[in-house]
């Protein structure tokens, strides 16, 4: 199925593997959409069989009926060739090993231009050209360069960990974007294509029963993401995406992960062909199992064995007593005690003090005092001259009277910004170093102080991004951090939009960025990871929300340096951070829509204790 460039160079790279290739180039321009080069040494395709090659279904590895059950080749449908044709400019040449010339045959919407003989190597090259020349339709709906650019090399990466053994060489606009080469080691290729950290931090892991096997690598939860971009099953060397799989491992790995983040795995299933059906999809890309629950189970256990001890190995074990008692071993750390451990939230008293000084709600002493503020929500009357002369206000006595009104209105909405949105509160206390607790109008107040601060701080950093009021720090040391393709292809496509919410990045190679400085609205956070899981919400917000929401996004995780719950609070800050929540527009919610203060009347109260019916 021609869709897009990613699913024609899909379609051509498994005919060069079918072929036997051991090294196969890819060139692309303006992301495939201009030009698409795939060149190989497999076979070749014989004189004789040039032109027949792309009639429908002509290359169709089905011979008889019963073939159908026992599908051992990428391609087998004979689609591929006459469908990419049919919308582009094709150019094909190819030899044998036993010929001492090749053919070229050239065709444009289909139609045959030319057959001619020609000189080349043993092997085939294909040139597809213009795609959808002829359907403009279609040609509209692509993405822009560095999206479909970005898709081709996610294809060709997974191509390529399904097939270690072969070299694959992807350039685009005459730039490398990357290189395998032919290695019988897994971890090779994965290092090329996700680089060395993804490599040090896997896990390897096998099991097998009478009808299939299942191996691969498992990442831990360091190198885990936000999406599910880079998790790759292969059944039977075929690149597909199943759900149940999918589901396997992330259950398998539940445990040990923390919420909303997704486990790096490369998984592939070896399985009788009699036990599956792959032609249930156009693209081939799902595959329907005999028997859902054993793929299930075997996936999971062998996933969540390898999880267990690795994690395992990773604590001392120690012996105690001699040989006579039989050398009696026990873990100084159980592994449930160390999960327990890492994931509960309460704070350590023993570092309590140096928690406390990393608290992030500024106590700034040149606000003036409340008592002094003038409470606009008393609608007190405010007087502004018509008098185009009287602007001396705004620092420019010839100012238009337009002008003048403009600024006025400015004021008048900055002003409005001031309403307090719900009355002063006398501070009772903290609750459980978490929520405060407050009173007023014989009302009771309980704020969330952590939902609270990331509210303010969430506001504050939308309102200077879109003022462009951003304060950056400079990093001591610049983050270098190294993207796949597919990563740094929306880097790219949002590099404005990092600039403008106070990233300072430039570029440190191929593929690679460093960042030299972040907002200073950020505190002390953990820039590689925090970088990360922006772009993996770009990703899934995809390519059609509005800039305003991107932002928006990015302000919500960049209010990580809120205050966490569990902090003790004194009364300056707790006072300092109701007070700043009163006068941001929206202070009822957090950034991810929970409420941020509960209010419980008196008369609630009562009913509760049964003073009143």
């Amino acid at each position: 199925m021609v869709e897009r460039p990613s699913s024609v160079v899909k379609e051509l790279v498994e005919n060069s593997i079918d072929a036997g290739a051991k090294n196969i180039s890819i060139e692309i321009l303006d992301g495939g959409q201009k030009n698409i080069k795939v060149i190989d040494d497999g076979s070749g395709i014989h004189a004789d069989d040039i032109e027949k090659a792309f009639l429908p279904h002509a290359t169709s590895k089905i011979k008889n009926v019963e073939d159908i059950y026992k599908i051992h080749t990428l391609g087998f449908r004979g689609e591929a060739l006459p469908s990419i044709a049919s919308v582009s400019r094709t150019k094909l040449n190819s030899r044998t090993k036993e010929s001492t010339s090749g053919m070229e045959i050239s065709q444009s919407s289909g139609d045959i231009l030319y057959i001619k003989e020609i000189g080349c190597n043993v092997g085939t090259t294909i040139e597809v050209k213009d795609l959808f020349f002829n359907v403009p339709a279609r040609q509209k709906f692509l993405k822009t360069p560095q999206r479909e650019s970005a898709l081709i090399s996610d294809v060709l990466g997974r191509l390529a960990l399904a097939n270690s053994e072969i070299s694959f060489k992807l350039i685009n606009n005459d730039k490398k974007v990357f290189s395998t080469y032919s290695s019988t080691n897994l971890c090779d290729t994965i290092r090329y294509i996700y680089g060395k950290e993804v490599v040090d931090n896997i896990t390897s892991f096998e099991k097998y029963n009478d009808i299939m096997s299942v191996h691969g690598y498992i990442g831990n939860a360091q190198i885990s993401r936000g999406s599910r971009n880079r998790q790759s099953i292969f059944v039977n060397k075929r690149y597909i995406k199943s759900g149940l799989i999918t589901a396997a491992v992330e259950n398998a790995f539940k445990s040990f992960l923390t919420v909303h983040k997704f486990p790096f795995f490369v998984i592939f299933l070896d399985i009788f062909p009699e036990y599956i059906d792959i032609n249930v999809h156009p693209q081939k890309t799902e595959i329907k199992f005999q028997e859902d629950r054993a793929v299930f189970k075997l996936v999971f256990d062998a996933v969540h064995t390898a999880i267990a001890n690795s994690l395992r190995g990773n604590f001392e074990i120690s012996q105690i007593g001699n040989e006579d008692d039989g050398g009696k071993e026990i873990e100084k750390h159980s592994l449930r005690k160390d999960i327990y451990d890492f994931n509960k939230i309460v704070v350590d008293e023993k570092v309590k003090d140096e928690l406390e000084k990393t608290v992030q709600i500024p106590i700034d002493f040149s606000y003036k005092s409340l008592n002094n503020e003038i409470d606009y929500s008393k609608n007190q009357p405010h007087e502004y001259s018509n008098d185009s002369k009287t602007t001396s206000n705004y620092g420019n006595e010839n100012v238009k009277e337009n002008d003048n009104y403009d600024k006025i209105a400015i004021t008048l909405l900055n002003e409005i910004s001031k309403i307090s949105k719900f009355p002063e509160l006398r501070i009772i206390g903290q609750f459980n170093k978490t929520y405060i607790l407050g009173e007023v109008y014989n009302e009771l107040y309980l704020i969330d102080q952590h939902a609270a601060h990331e509210k303010v701080l969430f506001e504050k950093y939308r309102k200077d991004i879109k003022n462009s009021e951003v304060v950056s720090q400079i990093l001591l040391v610049p983050t270098v951090i190294e993207l796949n393709q597919d990563d740094y292809s929306y880097y790219i496509e949002n590099e404005v939009i990092f600039n403008n919410v106070g990233f300072d990045i430039i570029e440190f190679g191929e593929n690679t960025i460093s960042i030299k400085e972040v907002p200073i609205l950020l505190g002390k956070p953990d820039i590689r990871n925090l970088f990360n899981e922006i772009l993996d919400d770009l990703k899934n917000m995809g390519t059609g929300e509005t800039v305003e929401i991107k932002y928006n996004r990015i302000a919500s995780l960049a209010c990580k340096a809120a205050v966490k719950a569990n902090n003790s609070l004194s009364d300056l800050e707790m006072n300092k951070l109701i007070n700043d929540l009163r006068y941001i527009e929206e202070p009822f919610t957090c950034p991810h829509g929970r409420p941020t203060i509960i209010k419980i009347t008196l008369n609630e109260l009562e009913k509760r204790f049964k003073r009143i019916q």
